[in-house]
């Protein structure tokens, strides 16, 4: 379909398909889609990941929510508004990555249901892993080294998910981590059972 707002645009297709790339690479391009609160673990989870996957040499690439805001979405503020279309670039960043073959680990808070399903539903539903790493809202916030969590309550952060705006919890994730019980290395090996086993499966897709 032509964007609309680009009218007279052509796909150019090359002679690399993404099958291609993945046997280049031996493994599937996927997207690993941590959703949770500020402070559940979702960063720090990842990170382990991404250094695990590597020393298995495999071809990862991290994206951070609060990185991505330092550079590509540094204009976006934290309405509803600019929350969406904050996650829609991320998407679409994930989705390219994605089909280059490479292991994609994205940390976003993401917390609405329709930005979660877009992700989904643009990197393609057999390479898409959404990771609710859930713990609770006290513990989140005795994490929190910036103190928002207690600005937010004074009214100092406006929106600020949990608080003052709202965190709708994904409601048939692959992965569920519990960090309240689970250490950071039982959290990565949870991830790492289920990846795996995907990842055995899905070279030749």
């Amino acid at each position: 379909m032509e964007p609309a707002s680009c009218p007279n645009l052509t796909k150019h297709e090359g002679k690399v398909s993404y099958k291609d790339r993945c046997r280049n690479l031996n493994q599937p391009g996927l997207v690993i889609w941590f959703t949770g609160l500020s402070g559940s673990g979702k960063s720090t989870i990842a990170v382990e990941l991404e250094y695990r996957l590597l020393k298995q040499n495999k071809a990862v690439y991290r994206l951070d929510g609060d990185n991505i805001r330092y550079g590509l979405n540094n204009d976006l503020g934290f309405s509803e508004t600019d929350r969406f279309e904050n996650l829609r670039r991320i998407a679409e960043v994930a989705a390219l990555i994605k089909d280059a073959g490479l292991i994609v680990l994205v940390g976003s808070i993401s917390p609405y249901r329709q930005m979660r399903d877009f992700a989904r539903q643009k990197v393609g539903g057999d390479n898409f892993v959404e990771v609710f790493v859930r713990a609770a809202i006290e513990t989140c916030a005795i994490r929190d080294p910036k103190g928002l969590y207690d600005k937010a309550k004074k009214g100092e952060i406006k929106d600020f998910t949990g608080i003052s705006a709202p965190y709708e919890e994904p409601l048939n994730p692959e992965i569920i981590i519990d960090t309240d019980q689970l250490t950071i290395n039982e959290s990565v090996d949870l991830v790492w059972e289920y990846l795996e086993n995907k990842l055995t499966l899905e070279v030749e897709k």
